[in-house]
């Protein structure tokens, strides 16, 4: 019987086994008709290849091909042989190897060819190799709409001004050759003569082989359940049936293979890029992508692009910062604190209630000098011109991703070219009329339906917001009890004399216990989250991939926004805001008693809160990316050693790496992304926060192209445009930037008062000083407070000495004795009016900058817009118009022929 016509029965019956699970109960094992599913396609020698072929390793370890040495291996599968199983359930065994082999027969009929290898070092395991022959690969590719060449590029490229720069951090070009340009169209197997084939072997690269066989595995049927096909690799992999799929790696990535059809592409990766003495060379992006496909490509490119315009914003931070500490010592309020006959005599009001006493200003002297670091004019400038930098950031990686679109050919990754996701195919039940093309569609739930997904996932997700505002509150309780423990531990001489005391105040103790506290929270609840995000966007049922990534991508960054900066919001913009007067002091929730900041301001607590949690960050994640996923290799490696005299074949070798898991780059984006945030969002606190990302982003690159190269399994090539829904994020963070950085120098910082005071209140009228001066800063800005004035439960329980009748606090009151005493003075007033002018003043003008800078720069650089053009007019010329000159050729032929018969048959009569 021929193989086109036969019925290959698989088997109907119905799965109501007990020993099986629930969720497979009911279940219909489909008929499968070994037939084309592209009509008018054909696949030769069908017949050989319509069951899983079974062959025995040939001991050849380096090999990239079938036991003929013809074909190539695109993909791998591995599962575990159902009769070697050592346990009781026979029947579910049966039922997983039937669903195996019903998914493998249909692959075959799509045209793939599988060749079965039993694993070498355990003899349970068995590799099924995959192959697709050029027509299945011609068939897929425009299905798919991949961009293949047409011709060379004839555009020439302009050498850059810089290159003679560059060229000493390029990687060598007799290494790793740069990649020839060419001019490409969406491939169309009828033109099969127009595109650029030179060899059909190569005229697909492997990454391009693997996308598509990964395609037709996603859309393979193995069951039937209540009419509906059960389908793709994931599902089986997600069940059991299959242990793991994945595209080779091409070779060792330490050694270079003997074989010399091995292109050895992961070991120069390795050598060029992933090894840690390439840390200040360009990355080899073309290289990349052609190994690893668009989307690992796209991820390298903007985060090398990200590092090299940190490199300018470290710079100018380290300059603020190193004129902040070279003029430290010339900061006149902070020697004030500092002298004993001026900080020494300042009695400062007790900060809580009961526990806490009298103590003296110069025990702040320590935290005065480095504050005088931080809060400094260059921080202004600073902030002003990060608030420019991430304007050009965002922009000229605009013109640098419109770039690589181009030379990637994702400039048409349109809708249609991205596949719908078999999980949403699978849920498609329910029929609906396409408002556009009137057609029917399929689709998994209705209106009413999407309401109530949606509905859920958005209380879902504000759900756990509300849970990670709840552990902020539960810090701030923590803070407001443990300062009154501090307060009653720590040595309370108030004078300050003791080496402790100068730098273990009660505020610095709970500022630095609080941050600790507020990182380990912050990495439980991240843990916690990611996997509630995932399941709420399963349930959610986005359509494509795309659609899948933003969603989750929203999600989990609404999430780590508030779980990473809720706490540098609380100190910069809350803390010792609302903390009343010490006979009328402000409590949080009836009975804490709200936080003071330091005399100078909460300026350096927020830099001590910042350099924690990214210090801390960076020092976790690296821990889970390089230690974590090393250990569990060097696990594997020892259970194989005693085994390590037998040849391993390349696919057994790849299967003991570690899975590279289902989200792939989300979390490397998520932590780079909030990194950004934190170098742009309170920098006006912190100017090194751009160097240290600086030397993070150095280290985290290598460290990312070592994990993917010589730890993990050979990802999936996939295509990607841009970075999704990462830009409009970034771009929201800078616009947020602008705001609270103007807001952390008018209220966190002590830079507005000060301004106020020289300019208004050291000279006549206010003040008594001839000309203006910072002298007598500390005195003016520190109000009065009578003791006779405390409450009973506010009344330190142990004072210090009996002699003092007042004491002084952080504020801008009048005194006792003024006929509105404890209001709000003029200066006050003088303040909060220049406060508000500073951030109205520095947003419209920062506003007014990005605004021009977004206009002048284009978001496609005009060289990119003359090769898309010429691009789309080859296009054009070769696959349209010439055909079109053709026909007309053969059309105008055939009329002279017909002509020519028309005269020789008339001709006779007339005679």
């Amino acid at each position: 019987m021929n193989v086109e016509n036969q019925d290959v029965l698989l088997e109907v019956e119905q799965e109501g086994d007990d020993e099986g699970e629930e969720e497979e109960d009911g279940e219909l094992e489909f008929e499968t008709q070994v037939k084309s599913d592209v009509s008018g396609f054909s696949y030769p020698d069908l017949q050989r290849y319509s069951k899983t072929e079974k062959a025995e390793f040939n001991q050849n370890h380096e090999s990239l091909f079938f036991n003929d040495g013809q074909r190539r291996i695109d993909f791998v599968l591995v599962y575990e042989d159902e009769s070697k199983k050592e346990n009781r359930k026979r029947s579910f065994n049966k039922k997983q190897k039937r669903k195996r082999e019903v998914y493998e027969s249909n692959l075959i009929t799509r045209g793939l060819q599988l060749e079965a290898t039993r694993s070498v070092l355990d003899e349970k395991m068995v590799f099924v190799k995959v192959h697709a022959p050029w027509e299945v690969l011609c068939t897929y590719a425009e299905i798919m709409h991949i961009h293949m060449p047409l011709q060379p590029s004839d555009l020439k490229t302009p050498n850059s001004p810089l290159s003679w720069m560059t060229r000493f951090f390029s990687v060598d070009e007799n290494t790793i050759k740069p990649e020839k340009e060419f001019f490409t169209a969406p491939f169309e197997n009828d033109r099969l003569s127009d595109f650029y084939i030179q060899d059909k072997s190569t005229f697909f690269s492997p990454a391009t082989r693997s996308r598509i066989v990964y395609f037709i595995l996603c859309r393979g049927e193995y069951a039937v359940r209540d009419n509906v096909k059960k389908f793709g690799i994931n599902k089986l992999l997600d069940s059991g049936i299959y242990k793991a799929a994945f595209p080779l790696h091409d070779s060792r990535f330490n050694h270079k293979s003997q074989d010399p059809s091995c292109p050895n592409e992961r070991y120069l990766l390795y050598r060029e890029w992933a090894h840690p003495r390439n840390i200040f060379k360009l990355q080899p992006l073309h290289f990349i992508r052609k190994y690893y496909g668009e989307k690992i490509g796209i991820y390298f490119a903007w985060l090398g692009f990200y590092t090299q315009m940190l490199l300018l914003a470290a710079v100018v931070g380290l300059g603020c910062f190193l004129y902040g500490y070279f003029t430290k010592d010339n900061c006149t309020w902070s020697q004030e604190v500092c002298d004993p006959n001026i900080g020494g005599n300042i009695i400062m009001c007790p900060q809580c209630d009961q526990e806490c006493t009298y103590w003296s200003l110069s025990i702040t002297c320590e935290s005065s000098k480095k504050l005088c670091i931080f809060d400094s004019f260059g921080t202004l400038v600073f902030a002003v011109f990060m608030g420019v930098w991430v304007t050009l950031f965002l922009e000229f990686w605009k013109r640098r991703q419109a770039e690589l679109e181009y030379e990637w050919d994702t400039v048409e990754f349109l809708e249609q070219e991205e596949q719908v996701r078999p999980e949403y195919e699978a849920r498609c039940h329910h029929i609906v009329v396409n408002e556009i093309t009137q057609k029917e569609e399929h689709v998994p739930y209705t209106t009413c339906g999407k309401c109530v997904r949606m509905t859920f996932c958005t209380s879902a997700v504000f759900f756990w917001i509300l849970l990670i505002i709840a552990s902020v509150i539960g810090i701030i309780v923590y803070r407001l009890s443990v300062f009154l423990v501090f307060s009653a531990t720590l040595p309370k001489h108030i004078n300050g004399t003791e080496a402790i005391q100068k730098y273990l105040t009660p505020q610095a103790a709970t500022s630095i216990s609080a941050s600790v506290i507020s990182f380990i929270i912050i990495m439980i609840l991240n843990m916690i989250y990611e996997k509630i995000a995932i399941m709420i966007t399963d349930f959610e049922l986005p359509r494509t991939q795309t659609d899948y990534e933003n969603s989750l991508t929203m999600k989990m960054f609404l999430f780590q926004f508030v779980n990473y900066y809720s706490s540098c919001f609380y100190i910069a913009f809350f803390k010792g805001k609302f903390v009343g007067y010490p006979g009328d002091p402000v409590y949080w929730l009836g009975k804490y008693r709200n936080e003071e900041c330091d005399p100078g301001g909460c300026l350096l607590e927020l830099t001590t809160q910042l350099t924690i949690v990214m210090g801390g960050k960076a020092i976790w994640n690296n821990i889970q990316e390089v230690l974590l996923p090393w250990f569990k290799n060097l696990i594997g490696r020892c259970c194989t050693a005693a085994r390590s005299e037998m040849i391993v074949p390349r696919w057994e070798q790849d299967y003991h790496l570690q899975p590279i898991g289902k989200l792939g780059l989300f979390y490397e984006y998520l932590e780079m992304v909030i990194q950004f945030g934190f170098v742009t969002l309170f920098v006006a606190s912190f100017p090194l926060a751009p160097l240290l990302a600086l030397i993070n982003n150095l280290l985290e690159i290598r460290v990312d192209a070592w994990k993917i190269t010589t730890q993990f399994r050979r990802m999936i090539p996939q295509k990607a445009q841009d970075i999704g829904a990462w830009q409009p994020i970034m771009q929201g963070i800078a616009i947020l930037a602008v705001v609270t950085n103007a807001m952390i120098i008018a209220f966190t910082s002590d830079m507005i008062p000060r301004l106020v005071y020289y300019w208004s209140f050291s000279v006549p009228a206010y003040g008594d000083q001839s000309s203006y001066t910072m002298k007598g800063y500390i005195n003016n800005t520190l109000s009065v407070f009578a003791i006779s004035d405390f409450r009973n439960e506010s009344k330190p329980a142990f004072p210090w000495f009996k002699n003092q009748t007042t004491c002084r606090y952080r504020d801008f009151r009048y005194p006792p004795g003024h006929k509105h005493q404890y209001e709000h003075n003029i200066y006050y007033w003088h303040v909060i009016a220049a406060k508000l002018s500073f951030i109205i003043v520095m947003e419209h003008i920062i506003y007014f900058v990005k605004f021009v800078i977004s206009y002048a720069i284009p978001d496609v650089s005009h060289k990119t817009k003359s090769k898309i053009k010429r691009q789309k007019y080859l296009t054009q010329i070769l696959l349209h118009e010439n055909p079109l000159k053709a026909m007309k050729k053969n059309m105008g032929s055939i009329a002279d022929k017909i002509l020519k018969g028309a005269d020789g048959s008339f001709r006779p009569k007339y005679e």
